[in-house]
C-alpha cells in the first residue's frame, strides 16, 4: 500500500474496508466497492487526514509526512470514523471541524440536513466529499435515493439542489471516497453529476 502524490502535499490512498459486503443488493446502502479512498494533505505545518482508514503498511508513510506537523483528522460523515480513533492515539491529533482550529487551506462546506461534511482544498483545487458524491466512469454522480433514507425530507433531487454552489467553486480535482477520484476536470465532471 502506497500514498499516490496528486499534488505538492496532497495525497490519497485506497484500502479494503472490514465491514464492506460481499455481494450487496443493488442500489441498497451497503452497495459499495470495498476499497475506500482516504486523504492526507499538508497544509502549513498540519497534516490533515481525510477519513482515514490506515492499513498497518501504511503508518510508516504517514509518520513521515506527520513528523514535525500537528495533525488533524476530518470525517465528512459519521460512517467514515474508520482508523480515527487509532490516528488520534498515534499522533496525538486533533478531531474538530470548526473553522478556528482548521488550518487556511481547509474549508468546510456543511450540507445542511445531508449529514455530511465535504472539503474544498482551495490552494490545490480539490474537493474532498464523503458519501454524497460518487466516483462513476471517469466522472461523479450522487449518491443513489437510498443512502439518504435515513435522513429526514432529502432525496436526490433535493440533494442536487444543496450541491448546486459547488459549481462556483474552481474545482480541479474530486477525491471520492466511493469509487474512482476525478484528477482533471473536476467542474465540468459535478457540473455533469448536477444536471
Amino acid at each position: 500500500m502506497e500514498l499516490q502524490e496528486l499534488a505538492p502535499g496532497l495525497w490519497r490512498w485506497t484500502a479494503i474496508h472490514p465491514d464492506a459486503e460481499d455481494d450487496p443488493e443493488p442500489g441498497s446502502p451497503a452497495d459499495w466497492l470495498p476499497e475506500v479512498g482516504s486523504v492526507a494533505y499538508a497544509a502549513d505545518d498540519t497534516l490533515v487526514l481525510i477519513d482515514p482508514l490506515v492499513p498497518d503498511d501504511l503508518w510508516p508513510a504517514l509518520d513521515s509526512h506527520a513528523e514535525g506537523r500537528r495533525v488533524l483528522v476530518l470525517t465528512t460523515i459519521a460512517w467514515h470514523r474508520r482508523s480515527r480513533d487509532q490516528v488520534v492515539e498515534r499522533y496525538d491529533a486533533s478531531t474538530s471541524r470548526a473553522r478556528k482550529s482548521l488550518p487556511t487551506q481547509v474549508v468546510p462546506i456543511p450540507l445542511r440536513g445531508a449529514g455530511e461534511t465535504m472539503y474544498w482544498l482551495p490552494k490545490v483545487r480539490t474537493l474532498v466529499p464523503g458519501d454524497r458524491l460518487l466516483g462513476a466512469d471517469g466522472g461523479v454522480r450522487v449518491c443513489p435515493d437510498s443512502w439518504l433514507r435515513y435522513l429526514k425530507g432529502i432525496d436526490g433531487a433535493q440533494l442536487r439542489v444543496l450541491l448546486a454552489p459547488l459549481l462556483d467553486l474552481p474545482v480541479e480535482r474530486v477525491l471520492c471516497s466511493h469509487g474512482e477520484p476525478v484528477l482533471a476536470g473536476g467542474r465540468e465532471a459535478l457540473r455533469a453529476a448536477l444536471t
